[in-house]
């Protein structure tokens, strides 16, 4: 490996890095702290040229070659091989309503840069996540059923497929590629930049309310039914949250079980206050902070961590929601349970996320009524067992809602079987794996379970 170091030195002008290079540690970091990455080669490029020549390099050795830019990244260590990290690649452009998204930028560049023309994203729940390598697995934002997955929005894509040569990818050029890249994910090459169309949205009646332990099952039960009755123009979701006592935490939720349902609506403020008013009736909130908000602060919505932590989730689709589900979810996983999850979060999806684009798209999961991610204690020590059986115990007596769909940003390391075939329709799959054989026919650029 050291003689490919030493090419891909003479080739690239971005720092190259070894393991026992200081900076090396710097270069590899990702968000999630349980997955420590120690490739072969890291190499941070600062153009298309060091790109193709990453690839070139590393294809004519056999070696394979993996991506890391400034978001969450890959959930599995990466133990070999070339490690492209996009991060120097950080510009953001407005042009129109269209944004150029450079491969390192997160979702809160693009947000404030779009702020200033009236402008927003489709974006994620989370500002910090990476805009390429979520949209590419599609992304289901708090917008979604307003306004759809956000690799809906994606126009054109420049790529360094393993062939080697820069191509771009949109509606006219490279089209099966460009499919491919709107929910396929991986195994498709090195994407330098995106062309993101924006929507015009300066504000939203948005935000979370928390309600206490005792009206979790009441507020849980009027939400599954309310979301039955809602236009697409609302969008929420709604979480168990058992926190620790931590000084960061607000006081009324400091070390204790609550629920919190996060909330957008797309339209009137007044309309959206009435459509959420069933939810305020269902319980006492301890903590109201649903109101108009500007669009550029959606990511308060969620109010995901911004890490850097160690974190283990699993994920899934659910087909629909109903009082038997609502029942068998608080039996297994109410606040009188002791679970080492932090979190168990539903999304309301439907609406614009059943319906592909007019050109068609490689998404999967567009058949999914709702979104069930579970997050883990973060503490590594549990995440190859603990978690995992815990997990195992609150899926078990939900198996009647869960669809044989999914989606693959939350498939994580493909660890549960069949998750990697299962985040796409069978067709879909099938046509991944040519387009994938078509671009990088040497599979320079590996992607699936380990």
């Amino acid at each position: 490996m050291g003689e490919l170091l030493e090419q891909l030195r003479g080739v690239v002008q971005g720092p190259v890095f070894g393991p026992g290079d200081e900076g090396f540690a710097a270069e590899v970091a990702g968000f999630n702290l349980a997955a420590q990455h120690r490739p072969e080669v890291a190499v941070g490029i600062t153009s298309e040229a060091d790109a193709v020549a990453v690839v070139r390099t590393a294809a004519a050795s056999g070696t394979p070659v993996r991506v890391l830019a400034t978001g969450h990244g890959s959930p599995r260590a990466i133990e070999d091989g070339v490690l492209v990290n996009t991060s120097r690649l950080s510009k953001v452009r407005i042009d129109g309503r269209v944004a150029h998204i450079e491969a390192g930028c997160r979702w809160a560049q693009v947000v404030a840069a779009a702020a200033e023309h009236g402008l927003a994203p489709i974006t994620g729940a989370s500002d910090a996540v990476g805009c390429i390598g979520y949209t590419l697995g599609g992304g289901l934002g708090p917008l979604a059923r307003t306004y759809g997955f956000s690799s809906d929005w994606a126009r054109g894509f420049r790529v360094v497929p393993g062939t080697g040569e820069v191509v771009t990818a949109d509606a006219e050029q490279n089209a099966d590629l460009f499919w491919a890249l709107r929910g396929g994910k991986g195994g498709l090459g090195l994407v330098l930049s995106m062309d993101f169309e924006l929507v015009e949205l300066t504000s939203l009646y948005g935000g979370s309310l928390f309600f206490a332990a005792d009206d979790i099952a009441s507020v849980f039960t009027t939400w599954v039914e309310w979301t039955k009755t809602v236009p697409e123009t609302v969008n929420s979701s709604v979480a168990i949250l058992r926190l620790p006592p931590l000084d960061a935490i607000p006081e009324p939720l400091r070390g204790k079980t609550t629920l919190t349902v996060r909330y957008a609506f797309v339209g009137d403020p007044a309309e959206g206050e009435r459509l959420l008013q069933p939810i305020r009736d269902a319980g006492t909130a301890v903590i109201d902070g649903v109101g108009e908000m500007p669009a550029s602060d959606i990511a308060l919505i969620h109010n995901d961590p911004k890490g850097p932590l160690p974190a283990w989730d699993r994920g899934m689709l659910l087909n629909d929601v109903d009082a038997g589900f609502a029942t068998a979810l608080l039996e297994v996983a109410g606040p009188d349970q002791q679970l080492p999850l932090v979190a168990m979060e539903i999304r309301h999806l439907g609406g614009a996320t059943h319906r592909d684009v007019p050109e068609g798209s490689a998404v999967g999961g567009r058949g999914g009524g709702y979104s069930f991610v579970l997050i883990g204690v973060p503490d590594p020590s549990l995440f190859e067992n603990v978690l995992p059986a815990a997990a195992d115990r609150v899926a078990g007596p939900l198996a009647n809602w869960i669809s044989s769909e999914h989606t693959v940003n939350f498939a994580g390391a493909f660890d549960v079987p069949g998750s990697y075939e299962g985040s796409w329709p069978a067709d879909t799959f099938a046509r991944l794996t040519e387009v994938r054989a078509a671009y990088d026919p040497d599979k320079v650029f590996p992607y699936g379970p380990a």
